[in-house]
C-alpha cells in the first residue's frame, strides 16, 4: 500500500483494560461533564465489543486492543480519503470524530494527565479508519493476546457517516 499520507506519528501506547483513545480532550471532558447525570450511554455496547472493536462517544473513540499490553500504534494523517489496506489487515473499522479544537489526543487509561501525545489538526469533522494488522513485536511480550500494529488513517471530512466494518476480523478476536 502506497503510503500517501501527509503527517505520520509512531507511538507506543500502553492499552490497559485491552483499549487506547483518541480524543479531543477538552471537547470530551465537557461532553462528559455535561451528560454525567444523563445516563448517557456508554460507547462499550456489546456490538462495539465482538464486532467493531471500537467504541464511540462524542470527541472520542476507544480502539480495543487484542492485549493489555504496550501496543504499537501509527497515525497517519491525509487530506483526503485514503485507500483502504484490506488485504493485510484483519479486521478494518471506519467512524467519524468531531475535534471542535483541532486537538487529537492519544493516550491509554493508565496514562497520567500530561503523558498523551497529542496531533494538532485544523478543528473540524474527521473519519478515522482503524486498521489491526498482525506483527510481530522485537520483543516477546507477558502478557496473553494476539499482536497488532493499530494503524489509524485520519482525514477531514464534510458531512457525518455510520461507523462501518471495511473487513470484519474473526470472532472471538482477542487472545
Amino acid at each position: 500500500m502506497q503510503d500517501t499520507s501527509t503527517d505520520h506519528h509512531r507511538f507506543a501506547v500502553l492499552a490497559d483494560y485491552g483499549q487506547f483513545y483518541l480524543q479531543d480532550l477538552d471537547a470530551h471532558a465537557a461532553w462528559m461533564r455535561s451528560h454525567a447525570d444523563s445516563g448517557a450511554p456508554a460507547g462499550w455496547t456489546e456490538e462495539a465489543v465482538n464486532s467493531d472493536r471500537i467504541s464511540v462517544q462524542p470527541h472520542s473513540i476507544a480502539v480495543g486492543t487484542a492485549r493489555s499490553d504496550v501496543v504499537e500504534t501509527t497515525v497517519h494523517v491525509h487530506s483526503t480519503t485514503p485507500t483502504a489496506n484490506l488485504e493485510e489487515a484483519e479486521h478494518v473499522v471506519e467512524a467519524d470524530i468531531e475535534l471542535p479544537n483541532g486537538d487529537l489526543a492519544i493516550y491509554g487509561p493508565a496514562d497520567d494527565p500530561g503523558q498523551e501525545r497529542h496531533i494538532h489538526l485544523e478543528a473540524g469533522r474527521y473519519r478515522v479508519r482503524v486498521s489491526y494488522i498482525p506483527y510481530v513485536p522485537p520483543v516477546e511480550a507477558d502478557e496473553l493476546g494476539d499482536h497488532f500494529l493499530y494503524r489509524i488513517d485520519v482525514w477531514p471530512v464534510d458531512s457525518p457517516a455510520a461507523l462501518a466494518v471495511l473487513k470484519q476480523g474473526p470472532s472471538p478476536w482477542a487472545g
